[in-house]
């Protein structure tokens, strides 16, 4: 179970409401923990470092995003994105395994990590058996904020259109079984301020991906308007399949997760965050799915149930607002260590642009 560590404290196994109801707690009755799943190990887990890295962006960037959402008026989204910037904010330890409370929102990166580990571990050691496995990338033309929503909602539709007419000249034994992954995606230019939209396939072979590209096309023409490109569709073969696979995975607004930039270059490129499109992506993909397959089935897999257990030795941790790790409070402890770099900070401190332009 990938999103492990929720918990509550509780008190004699009540739930612990002492801040809201200001009851007063006897010295004799033993706190303890309800925790949920098996936890995080903390003890030569590399990966717990990145989480604090990733826990650190997402605050930064979701503060941006909850500007703009209130600039804007937005309150439902102005909830949704305080939600991704308290997950994790608290989190317990106990025998070396770390629990927490995930928010599970998109936008968060620490979630999204997670999710895109799930989703490989779910689909590669299908996809590998894929003989001539190919990469597609459908777009439209870009196209300007309003309508970004209608641009969305008018591929998903014609994809499906398309697979639908597939599927029955296969039942009818004239044409090829479509057989693939798709993610959507999208681009922000701040020069023209415009959105891309645009599918990324990984499909089973180059027949499937060619069909696909001349299906697309026709599905979009239009005597009035033009609405996409030949030039603007791509194929081609992949050979590090995990490596593709990850790409796809990975929420389609470009958030960055781990950027490899020197300040230098930063301020040379003159590189900025646009947190109003990013704001304006997740709008209009709001309800969508994002990831999904076509064409054949995942292998049944066990699905484990979360056990809920009680722990009575324990420690609680905090990620305090402009710091970068988990600190025991009582002790000033870190807990990964983990340190931003000079880049990194310049990044986030200088190159996010909220203004509603």
């Amino acid at each position: 179970m990938a999103y492990t560590g929720h918990f509550s404290t509780s008190l004699r196994g009540k739930i612990y409401t002492l801040a809201q109801s200001g009851t007063q707690v006897m010295d004799f009755y033993p706190a303890d923990a309800i925790v949920l799943g098996e936890g995080t190990n903390i003890i030569n887990n590399p990966s717990l470092e990145n989480r604090a890295k990733r826990k650190a962006i997402s605050r930064k960037m979701i503060l941006s995003l909850i500007d703009v959402a209130k600039e804007k008026g937005d309150l439902v989204r102005t909830k949704h994105y305080w939600n991704a910037y308290h997950c994790l904010s608290k989190v317990i330890i106990s025998n070396n395994k770390m629990y927490g409370k995930y928010c599970k929102n998109r936008f968060c990166t620490i979630c999204s990590a997670i999710r895109k580990a799930d989703l490989i571990n779910k689909y590669y050691s299908t996809m590998i058996k894929w003989n001539d496995v190919h990469f597609v990338t459908l777009t439209v033309k870009s196209c300007k904020a309003h309508a970004l929503n209608k641009y969305i909602n008018g591929m998903f539709r014609a994809f499906t259109l398309i697979h639908n007419r597939c599927k029955k000249r296969h039942q009818r034994g004239k044409g090829i079984k479509l057989i693939g992954v798709k993610s959507l995606e999208c681009n922000f230019n701040p020069i023209a301020k415009t959105y891309n939209p645009h599918f990324h396939l990984i499909v089973a072979n180059k027949e499937i991906a060619e069909l696909l590209k001349n299906e697309w096309l026709f599905q979009w023409k239009s005597n009035k308007t033009l609405y996409t490109y030949h030039i603007a569709q791509h194929i081609r073969p992949i050979r590090d399949l995990k490596h593709d696979l990850i790409e796809i995975i990975k929420y389609g607004s470009k958030i960055f997760t781990e950027p490899d930039l020197k300040k230098k270059s930063i301020k040379a490129n003159n590189i900025k965050i646009y947190a109003y499109a990013l704001d304006n992506i997740f709008t209009a993909m709001k309800g969508k799915r994002i990831f999904d397959r076509f064409g054949f089935d995942l292998p049944q897999q066990l699905i484990k149930k979360a056990k809920i257990k009680r722990i009575a030795d324990f420690e609680e941790w905090e990620f305090p607002a402009k710091t970068n790790d988990w600190i025991n409070p009582e002790t000033g402890e870190c807990l990964t260590g983990y340190i931003q770099s000079p880049e990194l900070c310049y990044l986030l401190d200088e190159c996010i642009d909220t203004s509603l332009h």
